[in-house]
């Protein structure tokens, strides 16, 4: 257990002998209103570490060892945990092995890091301090035992996943993707100028509905800062949408909602009732959520060619690979990427590597298959003898392109 900077550089030392690091977090997003890293967990085949970052303050040897690219840290589920340390500590990752992710490519059926353990390893995790809020101390001796478990197991977990990955020519392509985790950083809550059109719902809302749900989340966001607590815990999602679709305007038409003498309606009804009148009086229009850039100079046919016609192809495709080498959909093509492939309709691999999202390990395991995909549909909205092919797919296929979404 390290809490204090002579205790940290020590274990740095320590640790810094070893080629291959565990690593977790523990945060306390369910309990505060701005989530943090409370507790940082680092095994290697040795030893099992857990830093108290509330209590140590100046992290930075840390965060040397882990964006060294000369040793392998392995989380599972990496991005959640870069960018958390990323936001609170400035941490870059290098070097890293995700093994959700070589859960993925190795095609297992159950992906989480409990499951893991007990399917190579024999071992059950108790997972009852899931929720926990780890900003609380004293930590008591079952918070550190669950914690060390998350990384206890790791090394030798990267040790077995990698040789199955080379055995099946797959550890390049996970390379390639952690490569591309290394580079997530938090965005911040302030990127978003609409963030309650990310409510469930919300876009069954009409304009004045989105007005007060506007309004609504403004006054949720406030009340919840106020009390150091997520928003969900102030008020669910859902009852924001049912006040914005109903817009009350009394206390009676609030408790056909609301529970009257319920939490809610004693805590909130005048506050709420207040949010909806001032949304309904709200004239600013409702932003446009911003959508990511394509870049549509990569097509050498700026996005040419009939996308539905070919996209039907192409996921029947993903889905015969999905089903026939029992893999992930992930690890094949996901819909956003497919969408990208028909809107380009590249006709060479030079085109295919242009796509927007693709990466090199698709095209190499699969550039061939989607190429002709892509040639056969062509084909066949010119008309000839492709068409018979197409229609042969298509029984084989079925209703398989929306199995996979």
């Amino acid at each position: 257990m390290v809490e204090d900077r002579e205790s940290l550089v020590k274990t740095i030392d320590l640790l810094s002998r070893s080629p291959v690091l565990g690593v977790d977090t523990e945060s306390d997003s369910f309990h505060h209103y701005q989530e943090k890293v409370c507790l940082i967990q680092i095994s290697d085949m040795e030893r099992d570490v857990i830093v108290d970052p509330l209590k140590v303050g100046d992290l930075t040897e840390l965060g040397e060892l882990l964006g060294d690219p000369s040793r392998v840290k392995i989380l599972h589920g990496a991005d959640y945990d870069i960018v958390c340390l990323q936001r609170d500590f400035g941490f870059r990752f290098r070097n890293i092995f995700d093994t959700m992710l070589a859960a993925q490519f190795l095609g297992l059926p159950r992906i989480g890091l409990a499951d893991l353990i007990g399917h190579y390893f024999g071992h059950k995790i108790d997972k009852k301090y899931q929720r926990h809020d780890w900003a609380r101390r004293p930590l008591l001796d079952e918070h550190l035992q669950y914690a060390r478990g998350d990384t206890h197991w790791l090394p030798a977990l990267r040790e077995v996943m990698a040789r199955r990955l080379r055995r099946t020519d797959r550890l390049a392509a996970l390379e390639e993707e952690c490569a591309l985790l290394e580079e997530r950083k938090w965005t911040g809550r302030s990127i978003d100028p609409a963030p309650f059109l990310r409510i469930k719902g919300s876009k069954h809302v009409d304009i004045d509905g989105k007005k007060v749900l506007r309004a609504l989340w403004d006054f949720r966001d406030g009340r919840a800062r106020q009390l150091d607590r997520p928003a969900f815990k102030v008020m669910p999602d859902p009852i924001l949408v049912e006040i914005a679709q109903q817009r009350p305007q009394s206390d009676e038409d609030l408790h056909k909602i609301l529970r009257r003498g319920g939490a809610l309606s004693r805590k909130y009804a005048d506050d709420l009732l207040e949010a909806v009148a001032s949304g309904l009086a709200d004239e600013r229009p409702i932003p446009k959520r911003p959508r990511p850039e394509r870049d549509r100079s990569a097509s050498p046919r700026g996005g040419g060619g009939n996308v539905e016609q070919l996209l039907g192809p192409l996921k029947n495709w993903r889905n015969h690979v999905v089903k026939t080498d029992k893999l992930n959909p992930v690890v094949v093509a996901n819909n956003g990427l497919l969408k990208e492939i028909a809107r380009a309709a590249p006709g060479d691999e030079e085109a295919l590597l242009a796509v927007p999202g693709i990466r090199r390990w698709q095209v190499r395991w699969y550039g061939d298959q989607i190429l002709e995909v892509v040639r056969d549909a062509a084909a066949s909205s010119n008309g000839g003898g492709s068409g018979r092919r197409r229609r042969r797919r298509r029984k084989r296929g079925g209703d398989r392109a929306d199995e996979v979404s």
